[in-house]
């Protein structure tokens, strides 16, 4: 019995039903042939086991060209050998997230039992079953979820579903690709870039019309294939002004095996189906009009071929002259003309289709045009034998939809009903729809498109839209529905809600529109204390991300200095502290400092305001330099038992991430990574499992990373560093997370003598000035100047150590792991000028004393040697020593030891610092030491 693998899944064929127009097939053998060795070579390399040899097609052509029927027939050739999953886009139905997403995965999932279906979608079952609609979305309560992460779990199910495939190897065939939903085709982008030779387990044919500014039809090979294209694969339009799916459709035709320009018919062509239609009698002056007329188009001519039929006429010269009157019927004006001389019922009929679209169901039809089940039997017959409509499918079942001959005739019917009534069915379709159970979403492309009207009940059904559409991950969808509300308009107790509403919908896809959508929300009536509160720190947020962190910071200091005492207060509280604690830059630090220590003095983490508040002065502390012990305390009452308290988690959307991140940074520079590794590891896991797979998951490794560089595990710091920056330069560029990533992978790199590869990333990521308007993690020009000291760039290192020595000491913060300007600064310094690199080294003793840590001692103690006679520099080595070997530090204690077997010269001392410099992945320390080591005893 076979698996349900490989049981055969339902077919759903085009228009031309798997039975090609021969008229589309004429001359089109290049096509085909390409397409077909495509075929042939996705089975061969399945069937061998071998690495996958699938990619993308791109048929491009005119309306009416033939590339339904070329698809029909790729279907038809492949079916027997391959799982061929079939989508076709709409005009009317772009504005419908995953559509076609729906109509490729549906049948192909619907092979398999219910527990097999949740194997392959894997942890993340409940974040991509809603937007294929195999789950209801999430409760309004949830956080929404993230784009990336629906489109990155949708693009790990067709992997699975590809993998469970291979003895018949998915073949997706898009057709009007030209009218897909974007989301859609951000999945598709974002498969086909998974593999960086562009060898996919699937074929993937899309067919579309030509692209706006695309140039004319090309044909390409897979060795010409040339990169990634113009999108950047997040939905963003490219830099000439073309839309969203432009850029996504120009992106997948650059990483195509080929791009097939569909040219038309010539007149020899034309002239073999003319006479295969009406018989050898059709001479050669009626083929030259019909070819004249038609410019060749496939559709066309059959049409028209169809039309001399009806009317009887002979093919000869003398009634050439009647073709182009004849055409005229076939297309745009003459076609609505011909359809309403069908009469009124089946025109009524045609206006409730081309409006309902792909759910023109017999039920549906009936509601709009109130018509009983044998009238529509008979306008249907009626519509089919004028050839604007297409036949029940064979196979039928009880609601077969009903669907226009060809999408021209649908943009022609759709086009030709009048405003008024067109906007009444649309309003009409989604009254129906609502009745027939479906869901607001389902209805919200109809009311897209009724006239605004003070209906608040339009405005209810769009705002539950919005969030059904931000529950499967289509924020954009969300935001036309809540833009379209607001043009209803709302009223006056519901206008800034839906203001407030869209600014949510936007917060971390268009930063600069949620401000807009906010402060107009909080500048009205309507939002109780909670929502004024909550829209505050949300356009924080959005400013924050908009790299305005002095206006994020204002603009909750005045809400809050408005709001009642209480924990709405403190909210706004904590995010007023916090952004002004990340500028890299500010006024007063050691006041603001102070003001937050006067706060927090009192607090015990009685709840989430408190701790919150906590977390923000633990993190102040520790830049501070203050007592680790203190430090520690505040991150202890910020956590309930050692992990983040309910609503404070990682993926909570009414605080941030940011919380229980600065908790975590705080106990690493604390020395208790063991601590923060516990957080850092649930944050992975927790935006792993919700989908939020972009910048939140890239920061999460970056604090891994931290995490182990502290330990001094390098190897291990620098795979999750370089993850985080993988995951980030998928996002986008230049984005905070790019800054503190690359400054962490750069100081690794460092550390393990890699000079020329830090040098890389820092170039490549532009890591140095001018710098963000935030601050970098750890401090980034005390990293940069680590690394011009490594290449040998004294000076340069001195200019930016001491600009990186007044930054932060003019805001008191002395932490000499997070900023170790001071100890690089020493050592640039003690050959030139001794006595002032003493006096620094003794400075950052004097702090690192006040901090308390193993770490910073034994630092402080290593630096302090350096200006010590023979003996009182053994003596600060071996106490350094002590302190490092006590502190989580690997590989701060590998280079003191280095520095005490260089003072003593014992070989055991150079024994042990080179076997823990190769521990911890240091290669060059530990090289050092075995030269060290080789010297002082060479090879009898």
């Amino acid at each position: 019995m076979p698996s349900e693998a490989e049981q055969p899944l339902p077919e759903r064929a085009f228009t031309a039903a798997a039975r090609p127009e021969r008229s589309a097939l004429l001359e089109r053998g290049p096509e085909l042939a390409a397409a077909f060795h495509a075929v042939d070579a996705l089975v061969a390399g399945a069937a061998a086991g071998g690495p996958a040899r699938g990619g993308v097609l791109v048929l491009r052509g005119d309306p009416g060209i033939g590339k339904t029927s070329l698809l029909a027939e790729i279907h038809r050739t492949a079916r027997d050998r391959c799982t061929v999953l079939t989508a076709r886009g709409g005009e009317t139905l772009t504005s419908v997230p995953f559509h076609l997403t729906r109509q490729l995965l549906q049948p192909a999932l619907d092979g398999y039992g219910s527990e097999s279906v949740r194997h392959l979608f894997g942890d993340h079952f409940d974040l991509v079953a809603p937007a294929l609609g195999l789950a209801s979305p999430p409760p309004p309560s949830a956080a929404p979820a993230d784009p990336q992460g629906v489109r990155d779990g949708l693009v790990r199910l067709l992997d699975r579903l590809a993998d469970g495939l291979r003895d018949r190897p998915p073949v997706l065939l898009v057709d009007d690709a030209h009218w897909a939903d974007t989301e859609t085709l951000t999945w598709l982008d974002a498969f086909t870039r998974t593999r960086e030779d562009g060898r996919l387990p699937v074929l993937v044919v899309v067919a579309h019309r030509p692209l706006p500014g695309a140039g004319g039809p090309r044909h390409r090979t897979a060795d010409q294939n040339d990169g990634d294209g113009n999108s950047d694969g997040y939905g963003h339009a490219d830099g000439d002004g073309n839309s969203d799916g432009t850029a996504l459709l120009t992106g997948l035709a650059d990483r195509a095996l080929l791009t097939l320009g569909l040219h038309a018919l010539t007149s020899e062509a034309t002239a073999e189906l003319a006479r295969e239609a009406l018989g050898a009698r059709a001479d050669e002056p009626f083929c030259r009009e019909l070819w004249t007329v038609t410019a060749g188009n496939p559709y066309e001519t059959v049409e028209l071929l169809a039309k001399v039929r009806d009317h009887t006429l002979e093919p000869v010269a003398g009634t050439a002259g009647l073709l182009r009157n004849l055409a005229a019927g076939a297309r745009g004006g003459g076609l609505v003309t011909r359809l309403e001389a069908l009469g009124s019922g089946p025109t009524r009929l045609a206006w409730a289709v081309a409006v309902l679209g792909a759910d023109s169901t017999p039920d549906l039809l009936a509601k709009l045009t109130g018509m009983d089940a044998t009238e529509l039997a008979d306008h249907t017959e009626r519509l089919r034998r004028a050839r604007i409509v297409t036949p029940p499918p064979r196979n039928g079942g009880a609601s077969p939809h009903l669907e226009f001959a060809h999408p021209l005739i649908a943009t022609a019917v759709y086009g030709s009903v009048p405003a008024a009534v067109r906007t009444a069915l649309h309003g009409r379709a989604a009254w129906a729809l609502a009745e027939a159970g479906h869901g607001p979403a389902a209805a919200s492309r109809h009311l897209l498109e009724v006239h605004p009207d003070d209906d608040e009940d339009v405005v209810r059904r769009l705002r539950a839209a919005a969030v059904e559409h931000l529950a499967v991950g289509a924020p954009d969808a969300a935001r036309r529905c809540l833009e379209r509300a607001l043009a209803e308009p709302p009223g006056p107790d519901t206008y800034a809600r839906v203001l407030y509403e869209l600014g949510c919908a936007s917060l971390l896809t268009a930063p600069a529109a949620t401000v807009l959508h906010l402060r107009s929300a909080l500048a009205l009536p309507g939002l109780d204390d909670t929502l004024r509160t909550d829209a505050t720190y949300r356009l924080a947020q959005a400013l924050a991300h908009n790299n305005q962190l002095q206006e994020a910071a204002r603009a909750v200091a005045a809400e809050a200095a408005r709001t009642p005492p209480g924990t709405g207060r403190r909210r706004l509280q904590a995010a007023h502290f916090m952004y002004e604690g990340f500028q890299a830059t500010e006024d007063d630090g050691p006041g603001r400092s102070r003001r937050l220590a006067e706060l927090t003095a009192a607090f015990t983490g009685a709840d989430n305001s408190e701790r919150a508040l906590l977390a923000v002065r633990a993190f102040d502390a520790m830049l501070r330099g203050e007592p680790a012990d203190e430090v520690v305390r505040l991150c202890d009452r910020s956590l309930v038992d050692g992990e983040p308290a309910r609503g404070l988690g990682w993926t909570n959307p009414a605080w941030g991430f940011e919380i229980p991140a600065l908790t975590g940074i705080a106990y690493v520079f604390a020395d208790r990574p063991d601590r923060a590794e516990a957080l850092f590891t649930e944050a992975v896991r927790a935006f792993e499992i919700s989908g939020w797979s972009g910048a939140h998951l890239a920061f999460a490794h970056a604090l891994l990373g931290l995490v182990h560089r502290r330990r001094g595990d390098l190897p291990r710091a620098q795979h999750h560093l370089e993850e985080g920056l993988r995951l980030a330069d998928r996002v986008g560029d230049g984005l905070p997370v790019h800054w503190d990533t690359a400054c962490l992978l750069v100081d690794t790199l460092l550390a393990r003598g890699r000079t020329a590869e830090a040098r890389s990333v820092a170039d490549r990521y532009a890591f140095g000035p001018p710098w963000p308007g935030a601050i970098v993690l750890p401090d980034g020009p005390s990293v940069l100047g680590r690394l011009l000291l490594a290449e040998g760039r004294a000076e340069d290192a001195v200019r930016t150590l001491e600009g990186a020595a007044e930054a932060l000491t003019g805001r008191a913060r002395h932490h000499v792991v997070w900023a170790p300007w001071s100890f690089d600064l020493a050592r640039a310094l003690a050959p030139v000028d001794p006595d002032r690199a003493a006096g620094i080294a003794a400075e950052a003793a004097a702090h690192a004393e006040r901090l308390g840590t193993p770490t910073a001692l034994g630092e402080a103690l290593r630096c302090a040697a350096l200006f010590a006679d023979p003996a009182e520099a053994r003596d600060l080595l071996t106490r350094a020593v002590a302190h490092l070997a006590a502190s989580p530090s690997r590989y701060e204690e590998a280079r003191a030891r280095l520095d005490l077997a260089h003072a003593t010269g014992s070989p055991a001392d150079l024994a042990r610092a080179a076997t823990l410099a190769a521990t911890c992945g240091a290669d060059a320390l530990a090289t050092a030491a075995v030269t060290a080591r080789a010297s002082a005893h060479p090879r009898e």
